[in-house]
């Protein structure tokens, strides 16, 4: 939202879920010091009255639908193929509530007296985090180059922030994802996951296990071509297989959307395979259980080999 006088807050949300207010504002400006970090505190305070949970994402659900979206869709494109968005929303009116949030300022220039005041507000506030970003332009020979240089993270308060915290998306391996298959799917739905993992070995796809925290385990085999990593299918351990468009569309032949309009049609040939319109750029799902049948597994393997033939046919 726009204060007056080119004065900017922004709100915004990372993948973690933290919400992140960022003030823009030029160093010319005498009010980068005072006025602006006083703005910033007062939206910080309260963040639970300004933006409560459920408005931001009826207005992000709004935004959508006017693009003709599926918000679901978009969030999981953002998030990865793990995301489950009622646990994202959660766990963002979980962190408004415990404070953790991000507040950054951003300039052209950050005077050293401002740096000061990030570096103390970020040493004494927790959990929220404080930063500063100074944006220096460059411009020569017809060019113009934008450098960022992140302030105000001292060695204290990253070290102080940081402890206790683990890694919310690591690998694991094989033998930790099989445990958490088999402790939430049946026996034929395990099998059938193996047979996944089978399938990519055979096709020469190195294996790639990783968590991504309370989300669960998937097995995201790597399809290796022309020097590019590409991830074309995830098995989730909670019985989801996903095809991954959102990471198919930036590598030929699937950067044309003809080609993923085909995948799409040929992906509504499965039973319960979530297929719309917006999954031409996000990740089309389907319950693991359908393909305990021959021949749903059989259509699906025909549908991943395909994938796998185009992309090394390029």
């Amino acid at each position: 939202m726009e204060l007056g006088d080119g004065l900017w807050i922004i709100f915004s949300l990372t993948q973690d879920a933290v919400p992140t207010l960022v003030e823009v504002k030029r160093s010319t400006d005498s009010r980068i010091r005072r006025e602006v970090v006083g703005q910033m505190l007062d939206y910080a305070a309260n963040a639970v009255a300004y933006w409560p949970v459920e408005q931001v994402r009826a207005k992000f659900q709004s935004r959508c639908e006017v693009a003709g979206e599926d918000s679901d869709e978009i969030l999981t494109g953002f998030l990865g193929a793990n995301a489950i968005p009622d646990e994202f929303w959660l766990n963002v009116k979980t962190n408004l509530q415990a404070r953790r949030i991000r507040l950054v300022f951003v300039a052209d220039v950050i005077p050293a007296e401002l740096r000061r005041v990030v570096e103390f507000l970020n040493q004494q506030m927790d959990p929220a985090e404080v930063l500063a970003i100074e944006v220096k332009q460059f411009i020569g020979d017809g060019m113009k180059t934008l450098v960022p240089r992140v302030l105000g993270q001292t060695e204290t308060s990253r070290q102080k922030k940081s402890s206790g915290k683990a890694s919310s998306y690591h690998s694991i391996d094989e033998a930790e994802y099989l445990r958490q298959v088999d402790s939430q799917l049946t026996e034929p739905e395990s099998k059938v996951v193996r047979r996944l993992m089978e399938w990519a070995r055979t096709s020469r796809l190195p294996d790639n296990f990783n968590q991504q925290g309370a989300k669960g385990s998937a097995f995201i085999p790597i399809l290796e071509h022309n020097g590019k990593r590409i991830f074309p299918v995830s098995v989730q351990a909670k019985g989801l297989v996903a095809i991954q468009l959102w990471w198919l569309r930036n590598h030929e032949p699937f950067n044309e959307v003809a080609k993923r309009e085909e995948l799409l049609k040929r992906l509504q040939q499965l039973p319960e395979a979530r297929v719309t319109a917006a999954g031409i750029d996000g990740f089309p799902k389907l319950p693991v259980s359908v393909l305990c049948e021959e021949s749903q597994f059989l259509k699906l393997a025909g549908i991943l080999d395909w994938i796998v033939k185009e992309i090394r046919s390029t």
